[in-house]
């Protein structure tokens, strides 16, 4: 197999942490970090809980097709088209299992099978979050009646679009949400060697880098 770039899992010697915000769902932590000999810098960032993502595709005749979500994200005050996703906030759930329930939650469509498509850091300078987006092409509408979308998620709507026209999108800077921009161009090279993407890692596949899971 041809060599190729691969992070370096590891955290480095925190000599103190402190609590600077304790906030409604994240914290703000500063770190003093002993980086190396007489090199110690402090750090502030965003303990984030992580989250997951699902990438639901279809298939209309030749055409495979996407399901987006559209979402208003106040702090950058923006109206966002993304994929499904949600926080890794239920206990003992492993992350596939929140992704599909994140999915059923937004959309009503529920899935029945996964692979997983990319792991990312979206701001790591700034926040610790880990993000997991996972892919189905198994999937059935089927809301759940009891469910209430409350707060920003009232006004989610849904929509199934050629994966091709959101890399067009992507490209005119028209579809700016960062899950959305790493995970089509991603899904679209998976698609070309096989459409199966029987080739991607399964659902349960370990996620080492994921802070909340490895313990930070």
């Amino acid at each position: 197999m041809r060599e190729r770039p691969r992070d370096l899992i590891g955290r480095r010697d925190t000599v103190s942490t402190e609590l600077l915000c304790r906030g409604a769902i994240w914290d703000v932590v500063r770190d003093t970090v002993n980086f190396a000999p007489g090199n110690t810098f402090r750090r502030d960032y965003i303990r984030h809980t992580g989250a997951v993502s699902m990438c639901a595709l279809r298939r209309e005749g030749e055409t495979w097709q996407v399901l987006l979500i559209k979402q208003y994200r106040h702090p950058a005050g923006v109206t966002f088209w993304e994929l499904p996703a949600g926080l890794l906030d239920v206990d003992g759930e492993a992350p596939y299992l929140s992704a599909r329930r994140e999915l059923r939650e937004e959309t009503g469509y529920v899935s029945a099978g996964e692979k997983t498509l990319i792991d990312l850091f979206p701001s790591a300078g700034s926040c610790d979050e880990a993000i997991r987006v996972f892919v189905s092409t198994d999937v059935s509408y089927a809301p759940d009646p009891a469910y209430v979308r409350e707060g920003e998620e009232a006004e989610i709507v849904h929509s199934w679009w050629p994966v091709d026209a959101v890399m067009s999108a992507i490209l005119a800077g028209e579809v700016q949400n960062g899950v959305v921009v790493a995970a089509i161009p991603a899904l679209l090279a998976a698609l070309r060697q096989d459409e199966t993407l029987a080739s991607l890692r399964p659902a349960d596949a370990p996620w080492l880098a994921a802070p909340r899971l490895r313990g930070i």
